[in-house]
């Protein structure tokens, strides 16, 4: 089928054009500059803004220019000041900026593509807010995009224009709710060459796993698996303990046809003696998700107020502001301070933000660092009363039981801990998980949990597990092993990558600032069978430019340096690599090819 449209961003050749065609708009058709005997007309953002562009054949349509939070200056800088539009010092907002269609495709379905494709590039970078200027004129069009304005009026030259701002999410949910079928009409026309999908995912949520779908999820070529890396989850490269696959391999008939029994009481029961903890102040679920979802969604509303790490993991995210529709703000981790949680820094802001929860994922996961239990204690110690605080232990192991609060968040209404059994324990595919709470919140939990929620298989493997705490211990030692030679052989790729180790069983990696996007080199390195995660999505502190890489066996981990080290010369510029770069997003943009 002919692609109509192609949607990319501007090329060098594409920056003459755009400047000739902002002249002619904005200078000599709206008189909003004065003219310029060149025919030009610049941006003192040229530099840095991102500009995508629409083209059909030779034909270039229309442009719209995006500017990123981590520029830390604007367009609309030039008009207000901070104090008059203090969103402009939040961390995440990204400015949209001189939507131009060239006069005769102003009634094509120019300009909304190009607002589309400005709201799924800013989605891609985890842009939770867009700020723009929109000629008064065409205000109708705006809004009904769902931008609002914000009650500022700038004047330049002879055109007034609306200062207007919309959170990214609800802004998806509009195009999708009122234009939806428009979108999946435009689909087949359009030859998206942006490296970000066409449509978000229909969760909403921001998951790995990806590699799966490489296999195949109808199950019918499993064989699959063996040649593709997964390196985009944080599943365990090594295999359960032995009594684990005895537990499984004994008599699995019975096991796939046998109920459970009905509270994992035996689960339980192992879980308390493993952790030394009161069997009361326990409750488990099929996974740390399936708690994280019957916890919030019992305790929080729309009303609430919720405290998260960023970045972080992404399901905390898109429970409390998705799913429940909570008032979500974000405590911000910074690169330059090691993405390390500051105690004072989070006491103050806890203690100024009247929140009903806090989630801190620790050690976290994407970041890699862990924050003392001491620090954390402190700070627990010193937040209102009214505050909760829920604990995502997942990767602990990686540090030592002993940094746990589990034994505070056993005794203190406050503290709930969560610890999943997948992870650590090699166990992702069974799905199993345990929260620690006081007895009274343990217990309201454990009634809100339906009969036979981990599976009887779920439940024989989980119990084997913690039976062989040796095994996995010696597992976590040689996973460091494995990450540092991982670290090592990334980082000899290139001398401008940026390769940060965690404390547990994953590594990230940022390329420079002139080279690829995350986005382009996943995708570039999905040829050859090795998935890793783009982190982009998830917090505008990575600026689209930081891989999550999990640390896999020796023989997958040098494929992964292998397909990392080929992705990195195929998207390298130059004429060698020029053929190459483009199509890298493709496979990215799902059926928008």
């Amino acid at each position: 089928m002919r692609r109509d449209v192609q949607l990319r961003t501007a090329t060098p050749e594409d920056l003459e054009w755009i400047h000739e065609l902002r002249h002619r708009v904005y200078a000599e058709e709206l008189g909003q500059h004065a003219p310029d005997p060149a025919g030009r007309l610049r941006d003192g953002l040229d530099g840095d803004n991102v500009y995508l562009v629409a083209a059909r054949g030779e034909d270039r349509l229309g442009f719209v220019s995006l500017t990123p939070p981590w520029l830390g200056r604007y367009g609309l800088d030039k008009y207000l000041d901070r104090e008059e539009l203090p969103l402009l010092a939040e961390p995440d907002v990204f400015e949209v900026r001189i939507l131009t269609v060239e006069p005769r495709w102003r009634s094509t379905a120019a300009a909304p593509l190009l607002m589309y494709a400005a709201l799924r590039w800013i989605a891609a970078r985890g842009g939770r807010r867009v700020v723009a200027m929109g000629r008064t004129e065409l205000l109708d069009m705006y809004v009904s995009a769902g931008l609002r304005p914000v009650g500022r009026t700038v004047r330049a030259g002879a055109v007034t224009f609306e200062v207007l701002t919309g959170e990214v999410a609800a802004l998806t949910g509009v195009v999708r709710d009122r234009h939806g079928s428009v979108v999946e009409r435009l689909r087949s026309r359009v030859d998206w060459r942006l490296d970000v999908a066409f449509e978000p995912r229909p969760d909403g949520c921001e998951h790995g796993g990806a590699s799966f779908t490489a296999i195949g999820t109808d199950f019918r070529d499993l064989h699959r698996r063996h040649r593709v890396v997964a390196a985009d989850v944080l599943d365990a490269w090594f295999p359960p303990a032995p009594g684990v696959r005895a537990a499984l391999a004994e008599d699995p008939d019975w096991a796939a046809r046998t109920s459970p029994p009905t509270g994992a009481e035996g689960l339980l029961a192992e879980i308390a003696t493993a952790r030394a903890l009161p069997v009361e102040t326990l409750a488990v679920g099929a996974g740390s998700s399936d708690l994280i979802f019957r916890a919030f969604g019992r305790w929080l509303t729309p009303d609430s107020r919720v405290l998260l790490m960023d970045p972080g993991y992404g399901e905390y995210a898109h429970v409390t502001e998705r799913v429940i529709g909570c008032r979500v703000d974000r405590f911000r981790l910074r690169r330059e301070e090691g993405w390390r949680i500051d105690p004072q820094r989070l006491s103050a802001a806890v203690a100024a933000g009247r929140y009903d929860l806090v989630v801190v994922v620790n050690p976290n996961n994407p970041t890699g660092r862990h924050a003392p239990a001491a620090e954390l204690r402190a700070v627990i110690a010193g937040a209102p009363e009214r505050t909760r605080w829920w604990i995502d232990e997942a990767y602990l192991g990686y540090v030592g039981t002993g940094e746990s609060l589990a034994q505070l968040a056993a005794t203190d209404r406050r503290v709930v801990v969560c610890s999943s059994l997948s992870k650590m324990y090699a166990l992702s595919g069974v799905r199993a998980a345990y929260l620690v709470a006081e007895p009274d919140t343990a217990a309201s939990l454990r009634r809100w949990t339906p009969p036979w929620q981990v599976s009887l298989p779920a439940q024989l493997a989980a119990v084997a597990a913690l039976r062989d705490p040796e095994h996995y211990r010696e597992c976590r030692q040689r996973t460091h092993v494995l990450r540092g030679r991982l670290a090592a052989g990334l980082a000899g790729l290139d001398g401008s990558l940026v390769v940060e180790e965690s404390v547990a069983n994953f590594l990230s990696v940022t390329l420079p600032s002139g080279g690829p996007s995350a986005a382009r080199l996943v995708a570039e390195c999905r040829r050859h069978d090795v998935y890793l995660r783009d982190l982009s999505p998830l917090s505008p502190e990575y600026r689209g430019r930081t891989v999550r890489v999990a640390v896999r066996d020796t023989a997958e981990n040098a494929r992964i340096v292998a397909a990392f080290g080929a992705a990195l010369d195929a998207l390298r510029p130059g004429p060698a690599a020029s053929g190459a770069a483009a199509p890298a997003g493709l496979p990215v943009a799902g059926g928008a090819r």
